[in-house]
């Protein structure tokens, strides 16, 4: 059978850096590969290789069933039957699902040229019907549920318009994905690969690892590390396979082990955005997670107590009220705020580490008016190697970095404030399994030197390693609070979607 890919030798250098060596794999059709590793290890590169957006050095040799890819080629990639969905699925929120599936693609016309509406839309209801979804393709994508986006984007990659596709390559495809409706991408990949298209998803989820792929191949600084069938490994294995050691086991505290202190967040009746009623505190030295599927509110958490959005309602911290739609204040009394998206809400990605992590307080190594630099980078350097930060030079840029390590320079720019309340929204999206344990021991640490932290993430697994609190949310209220031993991946997605099994607050 002639594979579906074939990659040979995929190697590509930046400056002294080896981003990829000598990398070498093979796809079959149907099949379902994961692609594994670290922010850094290479993931990325190849697949802006397979994708036309990088041009590998000589020697590296691509065909896409049993065809000769013609590489630093973007339309060779589309007409060799290549499709690729990537994290921010490139949809356009405003439009409805049929524009969006026009784009790139064109719109069918007529003799008069004018488009054929009526064609296109029955095509956008079969594209998405054969994926297993009966969306309303009138309404705006960024009115639909992230499974829904997510489905549109594909129903476009997959369009047969042009070459059939031969391989659907999905990035981090669940990264914006609660639980419930991870589950329905996951009956949408089976669907794909039984079609005989192929499909490789890069993920740092391991859980969907195991649930979508038959096989996975995993690279570690730039090199093919292992690829091996799925079936028959286990999740220490692939951990150990992704960061080259096995790590430190964590036994759990439960929330009477940590030392709590006074108040210092109060929320009551806050409404704004998918929040109804909010109220909850969070005391010092305490770690309380919210959890929630889209829609229920957890996602406008982190903004409403920082102060990033309109509020209705009281935000109380260390006794005085934060008022709405002011950042900058909030700034002032020690509160910090990790967005989930890094790259919108939190990095300047063309500017250096230096100037992202002191750019909350540029004054602090300024003398009348003039800003010294050496100790500003010795400063920099210092947080730099607190965090890891890999590499850790002060004059690199963010985008020089990967995604786990811009993350750390973000946790650098607000721990380096000593926060009294410290508000994390997804902190561990698109980050890999080893920056992930880094972070959540960056949590700890936080909550052990007296920060009240909340936690707002779709990782369960995350909320039970790090939270002496989970509160649940639905249909814009803390409608469960789960305690001590009764935080367990499980009980947290049963309540989330609502089953009783979780203690009311």
């Amino acid at each position: 059978m002639t594979t579906a890919l074939t990659v040979r030798n995929a190697t590509k250098i930046f400056g002294a850096q080896v981003a990829l060596d000598h990398v070498s794999i093979d796809v079959e059709p149907g099949e379902v590969r994961a692609l594994v590793g670290q922010n850094g290890c290479g993931k990325s590169t190849l697949i802006k290789i397979l994708a036309g957006f990088h041009a590998p050095e000589s020697g590296t040799e691509v065909t896409v069933g049993g065809e000769k890819l013609a590489l630093e080629d973007p339309v060779s990639s589309e007409a060799i039957g290549l499709r690729f969905v990537h994290q921010d699925l490139g949809l356009v929120p405003n439009l409805d699902a049929v524009d969006n599936m026009a784009l790139g693609n064109g719109y069918l016309t007529n003799k008069s040229r004018s488009i054929r509406w009526r064609k296109e839309r029955a095509n956008a209801r079969e594209a998405l019907a054969n994926l297993g979804y009966d969306i309303d393709i009138s309404l705006p994508v960024g009115s639909l549920q992230m499974s829904e986006r997510t489905a549109v984007a594909i129903a476009r990659a997959m369009s047969g318009r042009g070459t059939p596709p031969k391989m659907l390559i999905l990035d981090e495809p669940t990264a914006n994905l609660p639980d419930a409706e991870a589950q329905r991408l996951y009956a949408l990949v089976d669907r794909v690969a039984k079609t005989g298209v192929a499909v490789l998803f890069v993920s740092h989820h391991f859980d969907e690892v195991f649930e979508m792929a038959q096989s996975v191949t995993v690279l570690r600084d730039g090199k093919h590390i292992i690829t091996r069938e799925v079936e028959g490994l286990t999740e220490e294995q692939l951990i150990e396979h992704v960061v080259g050691r096995k790590l430190e086991e964590h036994n759990k505290r439960g929330a009477e082990a940590r030392e709590h202190g006074p108040e210092v967040l109060k929320v009551n009746h806050v409404s704004g955005g998918s929040v109804a009623d909010l109220n909850m505190e969070v005391h010092r030295g305490e770690v309380v997670g919210v959890a929630g599927i889209t829609g229920s509110g957890r996602e406008a958490v982190a903004a409403l107590v920082f102060g990033g959005m309109a509020r209705h309602g009281e935000v109380m911290v260390d006794e005085r009220e934060l008022p709405q739609n002011r950042p900058d204040i909030s700034i002032e009394r020690k509160v910090a705020l990790v967005p989930a998206e890094r790259h919108a809400n939190a990095s300047i990605m063309e500017q250096t580490l230096r100037e992202n992590i002191t750019i909350v307080d540029p004054g602090r190594h300024m003398t009348a008016g003039v800003l010294r630099r050496r100790p500003e980078r010795a400063d920099v350097k210092e947080w730099l190697g607190k965090l890891t930060v890999k590499p850790g030079e002060t004059e690199y840029t963010m985008m020089q970095l990967s995604g786990g390590n811009q993350q750390k320079v973000i946790l650098a720019r607000w721990l380096r404030q000593e926060p009294s309340l410290l508000v994390l929204d997804e902190p561990t999206q698109g980050v890999d399994v080893g920056a992930k344990a880094d972070i959540h021991r960056l949590v700890e640490e936080a909550a052990a030197q007296g920060a009240a932290v909340l936690v707002c993430s779709t990782d369960h697994e995350e909320l039970v390693r790090v939270c002496d609190r989970v509160l649940i949310m639905r249909k814009g209220k803390v409608a469960d609070t789960l305690r001590g031993e009764q935080i367990t991946a499980d009980s947290i997605t049963a309540a989330t979607i609502g089953r009783d099994t979780a203690e009311a607050s």
